[in-house]
């Protein structure tokens, strides 16, 4: 695939004095959706009713799978695993930093078997499996940025194993509580751009998370809810091209703004379970 101004629109003058955005090849995972059904409804978005188009689902995640290795990206593949249909969202199958990986043990049992598929994968690639006591759904409550952990809770992952993940990475950890049910993991409702921008949806978070965000990044993006209920914050950026859902349109003017460059793909038949570019794909952090 050759990433083309086709999938956004027209792009929006930077403004004048936006910094200089540069990309960092990265290391991501991906599983291909090729079990991809609605079965249950464990999040808002998920209707059981839903027709799922396997071939298209597979067909989206394969164009999200070439963009990223268009931008020089590497890609591991993890094999998907018949019954267990939200393997595509590799996001939650833990959290990687170095050589250690933090095992998912997921809120819901229709999930746990994904815990043992993403170990057994992070084990084969070389990478140190942990588990935590507590619930944790991996890098959808669990965003690096910098030297700090965003981490998520309220939905999902249980706030105490906010201090096993810091106990297992010796990484600072900022506790954020979540309170709507339509964003029920934090890379719904929150993205990392670069080691010090995010942009995120303000209602999405109770008072004390977002005094604790405003702390922190001043100059983070506020993102509208019509961009937010696309799931337009579920992004995957190299620190310059920020690959996001189509459909976000009006974030994609408030990143170029900012520097970054947007690359939109359409993701809609994996939205159908609650999910898109970043829930589709499991960052390795060097």
């Amino acid at each position: 695939m050759t990433i083309s101004e086709e999938v956004m629109p027209a792009a929006a003058p930077e403004t004048a004095g936006s910094p200089a955005r540069s990309a960092t090849a990265r290391r991501y995972a991906m599983t291909a959706p090729e079990y991809f059904t609605v079965e249950y409804a464990i999040n808002p978005w998920m209707d059981t009713s839903s027709r799922v188009d396997t071939a298209l689902a597979l067909d989206q995640w394969d164009t999200l799978r070439r963009v990223y290795a268009d931008l020089g990206h590497t890609v591991e593949l993890v094999p998907p695993r018949h019954g267990l249909p939200d393997m595509v969202y590799a996001a939650n199958g833990g959290f990687l930093v170095g050589d250690t990986a933090v095992v998912a043990r997921f809120a819901y049992p229709q999930r746990a078997g994904e815990a043992d598929a993403y170990a057994e994968w992070m084990a084969a690639a070389g990478f140190r499996p942990v588990r935590t006591e507590h619930v944790n759904e991996g890098q959808g409550d669990l965003l690096l940025v910098g030297s700090i952990v965003l981490a998520g809770y309220g939905f999902r992952t249980d706030r105490r194993a906010h201090d096993e993940i810091a106990a297992i990475t010796g990484l600072d950890v900022t506790s954020l509580e979540l309170i709507d049910p339509r964003f029920y993991h934090l890379d719904t409702a929150l993205a990392v751009l670069d080691d010090s921008t995010i942009a995120y949806y303000p209602q999405a978070f109770s008072a004390d998370a977002r005094k604790r965000l405003t702390a922190l990044f001043s100059s983070a993006i506020e993102v509208s809810s019509a961009d937010a209920y696309v799931l337009g914050l579920n992004v995957v950026s190299d620190g310059r091209n920020v690959v996001m859902p189509a459909a976000a349109t009006g974030f994609a003017c408030q990143l170029r703004r900012a520097g970054f460059e947007p690359i939109g793909v359409d993701l809609s038949e994996l939205l159908k379970g609650g999910g898109s570019v970043k829930c589709c794909t499991l960052e390795l952090h060097p």
